[in-house]
């Protein structure tokens, strides 16, 4: 059975770093793009940084406009897990974040729509 769950989220300071994993069962990572998405309270979900194949073992990767120069977004294939490295955290950096995967190729984050999603991590950026 297909199962994402994503774990990392806590309580940051402003300035503050954090590392977030999706770790897959039941699929292969490496076969789908793979996103992270957050949605912060009263807002509509919004996509942040996804990452797919190009080409054969070839990996793009792309950002959100809030998230470029900030966060980066990998993928270990032998843990079957996604990880997003979130650094300069800022209070709008606040809210639940989810990995989604699409069973496709190359994508980018504004075009991603997720078949599948994990049940979210919570990151609160605050002092």
């Amino acid at each position: 059975q297909l199962q994402l769950v994503e774990s990392g989220g806590g309580l940051v300071e402003p300035g503050g770093s954090l590392r977030l994993s999706c770790t897959a069962s039941g699929i292969t990572l490496d076969r789908y793009a793979i996103g992270w998405f957050r949605q912060a309270p009263g807002k509509e979900r919004e996509g942040v940084a996804c990452i797919s194949l190009s080409g054969v073992n070839v990996e793009n990767t792309d950002y959100a406009d809030s998230a470029k120069g900030r966060f980066a977004i990998s993928r270990d294939n032998a843990k079957n897990t996604v990880y997003l490295q979130m650094n300069s955290l800022k209070p709008d950096d606040t809210g639940v974040y989810y990995c989604g995967i699409e069973s496709r190729a190359w994508t980018t984050i504004r075009a991603m729509t997720p078949d599948h999603w994990g049940q979210g991590t919570q990151v609160t950026v605050s002092s």
